[in-house]
C-alpha cells in the first residue's frame, strides 16, 4: 500500500479546517496534504535534522522535539487533532504517548504496521520475521523498537480510559472492518479521552 494510500485514508478522518499536531512527522507530507487538500493548519513534531528541513522547506511549520521526552511544551485540548502515523513504534514509552495524544488533541489518530496480518503470522511460522512492504526491515536492521496488533491497541486504549471513536485496517488500498486484526496490514484507530 502506498503512503499516498494511507495518506488519503487518514485525511478523511481528520474535519476540514481542523489544527492539527502530527507526531513524528517525518518529511511534512501528511501536514502538507491536510493543509492543501482540508485547510488544516499546524505543525509537525519531528527530531530528525533531514526530516526538519524537509519540512521547512515544503512549507509545513515543524518543532523540533524528541517524542520520548512527552508533549509538556502543549496545553490540554490544544488540537482539534493529533496525529501518529508510524510513530508509535518507534517510542520507547508507547503507553504515555498515546495518553499525552489524547491529552493533546480533542481527537487521536494512530496508524501503525499491524503484526497481526496473516502474512506477518505465515512468516512467524515458517520461522522468519516478515519483511512486508508496512514492515519493510529486517529483524537485524529496523528502527522499530516494537511491533503491535490491531488488538492490542485496543487494550491499550481501553488500559488508559480511551475511548475508541473507530477503528479499522487499510489493505492494498481498502478499508478493512471485518478482522483487520486478521486482513489488515495498517491499523487505524480514532481515540478520545
Amino acid at each position: 500500500m502506498s503512503d499516498a494510500v494511507i495518506q488519503h485514508a487518514i485525511a478523511e478522518l481528520v474535519p476540514k479546517g481542523a489544527r492539527v499536531l502530527d507526531l513524528g512527522c517525518g518529511d511534512g507530507a501528511m501536514l502538507d496534504y491536510l493543509q492543501r487538500t482540508r485547510n488544516c493548519t499546524g505543525y509537525g513534531v519531528e527530531i530528525d535534522d533531514a526530516n526538519v528541513l524537509a519540512c521547512v522547506r515544503r512549507g509545513v511549520d515543524v518543532i523540533q522535539l524528541n517524542l520520548d521526552e512527552g508533549l509538556a511544551i502543549f496545553e490540554d485540548a490544544s488540537f482539534d487533532v493529533v496525529l501518529q502515523i508510524d510513530t508509535l513504534q518507534h517510542l520507547r514509552n508507547a503507553e504515555t504517548m498515546l495518553r499525552e495524544t489524547a491529552r493533546v488533541g480533542r481527537v487521536g489518530i494512530v496508524a501503525f504496521p499491524n503484526f497481526a496480518h496473516w502474512q506477518n503470522r505465515w512468516s512467524v511460522l515458517n520461522g522468519r520475521m516478515p519483511v512486508t512492504k508496512r514492515l519493510p526491515y529486517q529483524w537485524y536492521d529496523t528502527p522499530n523498537i516494537r511491533v503491535g496488533t490491531h488488538a492490542d491497541l485496543a487494550n491499550l486504549a481501553a488500559r488508559n480510559g480511551l475511548r475508541v471513536l473507530d477503528s479499522f485496517g487499510l489493505q492494498e488500498g481498502r478499508t478493512v472492518r471485518f478482522a483487520p486484526n486478521l486482513l489488515a496490514g495498517t491499523s487505524v484507530y480514532k481515540l478520545a479521552r
